[in-house]
């Protein structure tokens, strides 16, 4: 049994109380490997912001949990080394899906876990849910659980369609769960592809897609019923386009990609969705910086030579995500 305090890390339960307080929104990146970790450190100790480490189930098998953890761990001392005196960062477990999974990592040091038991009837789900939160609490370790589906792809986790959460559930589920953050579905998905072409409109300029708004009606609703509760949202990424156009213009295929818009996830982050997961995005801009050497230095085969831009490409990306859009830049001085 390893405790995320021995480790330097941080749960989100005052993250987030900061964060609806203060009107902003803690930045979640997934990370894989190193690059995105350095990425995400140095973005985050620049900018002196507040920031959750995630971790999915795909990136704990690709990966090995053992070395995310100490990943985590060197994470937290290259942040003081930047001078980030104080670095707030929580590692947390993405779309966890059994409470086996969920104990490892709170066994392992995480300090913050999510159960996804979305995809299952609504009493298995708050079961569910409720044991893993019953565990992770005696550890001091933060749980977020999810109510409603998203569409999309993301490693593991796949839905055809997306189901809005029901506002007139969520006040029995997270009394019943204790859950300490409650992710719901508005219309975000995951992946790249969010949405299909026919759920959009064409800008008649530009010829890109313009996808449909977010339901703030469902947001308005969940936050009445459960005022001041930290809301999530998943499947945030921005696909933005000019990282598409780079990949499709150095050998890749990606047509009809698109995101959420940034200005839905700016009014977003105003209100109580307190952590706003960005996955996505950093993998394009990755993808997109290492397409580029491809095609502009055919000859490179020195990794450090591809995979430097690219993780200086998504540390500019991170620190646009975390000032522009969703503000949380000077909150964890």
């Amino acid at each position: 049994m390893v405790s995320y305090k021995e480790l330097g890390l941080v749960n989100t339960r005052e993250m987030f109380a900061k964060a609806i307080n203060g009107g902003y929104a803690i930045p979640a990146f997934n990370f894989n490997n190193m690059e995105q970790l350095q990425a995400i450190i140095k973005a985050s100790a620049e900018t002196k912001s507040p920031v959750i480490l995630q971790v999915s189930k795909g990136a704990r098998n690709y990966a090995n949990q053992t070395l995310l953890r100490y990943m985590a761990q060197g994470a937290v001392e290259y942040a003081k080394e930047l001078g980030w005196e104080h670095p707030q960062i929580c590692l947390h477990l993405d779309h966890g899906d059994t409470f086996e999974v969920c104990k490892s990592c709170v066994d392992f040091g995480f300090s913050s876990v999510m159960i996804d038991g979305s995809s299952l009837p609504y009493e298995e789900n708050i079961a569910l849910t409720k044991k893993v939160v019953e565990y992770a609490h005696q550890y001091d370790v933060t749980v977020e659980a999810e109510l409603g589906v998203l569409a999309g792809v993301e490693d593991d986790v796949q839905a055809e369609e997306s189901h809005y959460t029901k506002p007139e559930e969520v006040i029995d589920f997270a009394t019943r769960t204790g859950c300490d953050s409650l992710a719901i579905s508005i219309g975000t998905s995951h992946g790249a592809y969010k949405f299909k072409p026919e759920q959009c409109t064409r800008d008649p300029k530009t010829g890109k897609l313009v996808p449909p708004p977010l339901a703030f009606d469902v947001l308005d609703a969940i936050m009445e019923k459960l005022p001041g509760f930290p809301i999530v949202l998943h499947g945030s990424s921005s696909v933005p386009q000019e990282y598409v156009d780079i990949i499709n213009t150095h050998g890749g295929k990606m047509p009809d990609a698109v995101g959420i818009p940034e200005e839905q996830l700016r009014k977003a982050a105003k209100s109580a969705v307190c952590k706003i997961n960005i996955d996505s995005d950093s993998r394009l801009a990755f993808t997109a910086a290492v397409r580029k050497v491809f095609v502009e230095k055919p000859g490179e085969f020195d990794p450090r030579k591809y995979c430097g831009p690219a993780r200086d490409e998504m540390t500019k990306l991170y620190k646009h995500k975390i000032i522009e859009v969703l503000g949380s830049d000077g909150k964890a001085e």
